[in-house]
């Protein structure tokens, strides 16, 4: 979010926490992204704030729900107030359970507790997009010079190709819910033990597309993957990252110098780095 939005999310998520005797004297942002994450103190409830209509707050609290039922390893909504999205000044917010960090996770604990949570999305039956839609997404910014201007026009041929074949390597495997993106910035490391949060991107697809976006150690602990498939997800998770850097309202800090590493990564081939070897390319 831009700052002057920050600055009224907060107020928003503030003022709805008051309004439900939680007392929230001030706001501490965690994360900024499409949408804010907030630790309201001194009630220690955690806030996430979106923009109406850009958001799946509803399906995220219903699956947190749903997956906690099944014993799966997902932070928890906030008790002391009612499981549900509070509208107000043009703001979705949700309130979760806020955790102290604990020590950091071994790559063996975080493979298993994916694995847990793999587990437990087969037990969930909810209805959710496909990884294939996040393909058409990507495409769509590719393919349209309005929305991706500074892409030239040999690197958007490259990209659209690429997003295509890789569409066609990927599909007609097993599938089942995914969380979408766990990534190391969506499993807390909490005196629980590790918990996933953030799953607006769930989707259905094969678990390597899941095992893309973490780090190459875990997967290393991550019992019967597709060794193959793996790779081509980590190929295929990179081409979308790239398009979603060309977009022209992308705000990702350093966005450009990213869109530009991702694809000379693209252009140089296998061995197809991680997204987290990625980010350490870029300052």
């Amino acid at each position: 979010m831009e700052p002057s939005e920050v600055t009224r999310a907060i107020a928003t998520a503030t003022s709805i926490a008051t309004s439900l005797g939680l007392r929230a004297d001030n706001g501490t942002v965690l994360h900024n992204s499409n949408k804010l994450a907030v630790r309201l103190t001194p009630c220690d409830a955690f806030a996430r704030v979106a923009p109406v209509g850009e958001e799946v707050a509803e399906f995220e609290i219903e699956l947190a729900q749903r997956l906690a039922e099944v014993g799966s390893p997902v932070a928890a909504l906030d008790p002391r107030v009612e499981p549900r999205v509070y509208v107000r000044d043009g703001f979705a917010v949700t309130f979760w359970t806020y955790y102290e960090p604990a020590a950091d996770l071994s790559p063996a604990e975080y493979a298993d507790a994916l694995a847990r949570l793999h587990a437990g999305m087969r037990k969930v039956d909810l209805p959710s997009t496909r990884f294939t839609d996040r393909i058409d997404a990507a495409q769509a910014i590719v393919s349209d010079p309005a929305v991706s201007p500074d892409l030239p026009d040999v690197e958007r041929s490259f990209l659209s190709a690429r997003l295509e074949s890789l569409r066609q390597a990927v599909e007609n495997h097993d599938e089942q819910l995914l969380h979408g993106e766990p990534h190391p910035g969506n499993l807390l490391s909490t005196r629980e033990g590790p918990l996933f949060i953030d799953f607006e991107t769930c989707c259905r697809g094969p678990i390597e597309f899941d095992l893309a976006h973490v780090p190459e150690a875990v997967c290393d602990h991550y019992p019967n993957l597709n060794e193959d498939l793996l790779a081509t997800c980590r190929e295929l998770v990179l081409a979308l990252v790239t398009a979603w850097r060309w977009d022209r309202a992308d705000q990702f800090p350093h966005g450009r110098e990213f869109g530009e590493e991702f694809l000379r990564a693209l252009h140089t081939g296998p061995p197809w780095p991680t997204l987290d070897a990625m980010a350490k390319r870029v300052p």
